[in-house]
């Protein structure tokens, strides 16, 4: 036999809960916003850590791409490592009932490793020091989102998950433009090349930056406090079995080949929504790069682009959650992704126009980037059944994380063939088009998804 996708009216959940849930994707902002995103990756792909022989040799496009590609391979054995432990993570979190737990941990470690990007000196040999750092506290913040994630469940019901799904990602926008706004005013912006902001921090070896890192640190602590104090762990299921870190895997196996034949729709989504979330992540992961590398904008520039940035998509985000719960979020997911993979092409072909080609079409960009991503999380959330949130949202991280290769290896590789940066931009809009393509061809609607038991595992619906 098999139950439907419940629909009937449950419990309201109070408003503090869903406000300390948000608060945490708010606090993400010091990493999200400022360490992979606007600042910090910015500062590790800059010319204070271009190779000198290669500079004096080659010159500055050759340092450039050199550096881009490191910093590409770094971003690849984090995702390699996150893929191999989040779906164990994720296994343990459920089984034992510590969703919670897991989060706290691994948020401590991603400010920890915030608190360690302090140290990486301006200078060559620095580089893969802030790299090393960089990736610990990237792996450590998408651990914890697994259980972040699955916490949705805990915090909403079946007819205003979209709603509060949107509500974390605008939040995570909202504050990234606080922050932002707080950097550049007091650690960046100002006319005098030697200092930094209204606190005149010297720039000299990017100090500035560096300790944009702390504010980035305390701030991701101070907001992540909310949800372990307000939100209740999830309760362990009595029947489920009790396992070890080793044995998660083999559990994780057996559940993806049960996961093919009882509910082969979402094995299939998870595979789309990697493909395409690698492309949507890479959007914001090189769009600085790109802005600072390829149309010529400086630090603070940047800074001013990804506040605006986050303006556009937070708004958008809010606005696009009644959406989702009216329209479902795979109509939402295609109208998103669509708009990107249009929008993209029109940046790529259109770059010698200079930066207002930039601040237009990287605008219009981030209003579909986070309605893209809510609605990718509130699909699964719609189709996955309570006790099994971490589970399938570790394999959710580890199918993404599986296909981090893939927005930067087509980054990297276009720049390699065509000699030039703008070329990368091609190559994250091909992988968005693909899983596009992927999501249209291969997954249904969720209100056409059922759950299924044990006694239905005799082949696929």
């Amino acid at each position: 036999m098999t139950t439907t996708v419940p629909e009937a009216a449950a419990p309201p959940i109070p408003k503090r809960r869903v406000a300390a849930w948000a608060l945490w994707d708010a606090g993400s902002a010091g990493i999200n916003a400022i360490t992979t995103t606007f600042v910090f990756s910015t500062f590790l792909v800059s010319s204070y850590f271009y190779d000198p022989q290669l500079l004096a040799e080659k010159g500055k496009t050759a340092a450039e791409a050199a550096l881009s590609a490191e910093y590409g391979l770094g971003t690849l054995v984090t995702g390699i490592l996150v893929a191999l432990l989040a779906p164990a993570l994720g296994q343990l979190a459920d089984a034992r009932g510590r969703r919670k737990l897991w989060l706290g941990v691994c948020t401590a470690v991603t400010v920890v490793a915030l608190v360690a990007l302090f140290f990486t000196v301006g200078q060559p040999p620095f580089f893969l020091y802030g790299l090393i750092w960089f990736g610990v506290g990237t792996v450590f913040y998408e651990i914890a989102t697994v259980n972040y994630h699955a916490m949705l469940a805990q915090v909403s019901t079946p007819k205003n998950i979209g709603r509060v799904s949107a509500i974390g990602w605008a939040s995570g926008y909202i504050a990234g433009i606080v922050l932002l706004l707080l950097v550049y005013v007091g650690l960046i912006a100002g006319s005098d090349p030697d200092v930094g902001g209204l606190l005149h921090v010297p720039t000299a070896d990017g100090l500035n930056i560096r300790v944009v890192e702390l504010v980035a640190a305390a701030w991701t602590l101070i907001l992540s406090i909310p949800v372990i104090v307000a939100v209740p762990e999830a309760p362990r299921e009595a029947s489920r079995e009790r396992i070890g870190f080793l044995r998660a895997y083999v559990v994780l196996f057996r559940d993806i080949a049960r996961l093919w034949i009882t509910d082969r729709n979402t094995v299939l989504f998870l595979i789309a929504s990697a493909v395409f979330r690698d492309g949507v992540t890479g959007v914001f992961q090189y769009g600085g790069i790109i802005a600072k590398g390829t149309f010529g904008f400086s630090t603070g520039e940047v800074l001013i682009f990804g506040i605006a940035a986050n303006v556009v998509a937070g708004a958008a985000t809010l606005s696009m959650g009644p959406l989702d719960d009216r329209l479902g979020p795979r109509r939402v997911m295609i109208i998103s992704l669509s708009a990107l993979t249009i929008l993209g092409l029109g940046i790529f072909f259109l770059h010698d126009a200079g930066q207002p080609v930039f601040w237009v079409g990287a605008l219009l960009l981030s209003l579909f980037v986070g309605p893209a991503q809510s609605a990718s999380r509130t699909f699964l959330t719609r189709v996955t059944p309570p006790e099994r949130q971490s589970e399938i949202f570790g394999l959710y991280a580890t199918t993404g994380r599986a296909a981090i290769i893939l927005a930067p290896a087509l980054f990297t590789a276009f720049i390699a063939w065509f000699g030039a940066q703008y070329w990368g931009m091609l190559g994250i809009v091909v992988v968005i088009a693909v899983g596009l393509a992927l999501l249209l061809i291969f997954v249904k609607p969720p209100q056409a998804i059922r759950f299924a038991t044990p006694q239905d595992e005799n082949g696929p619906r």
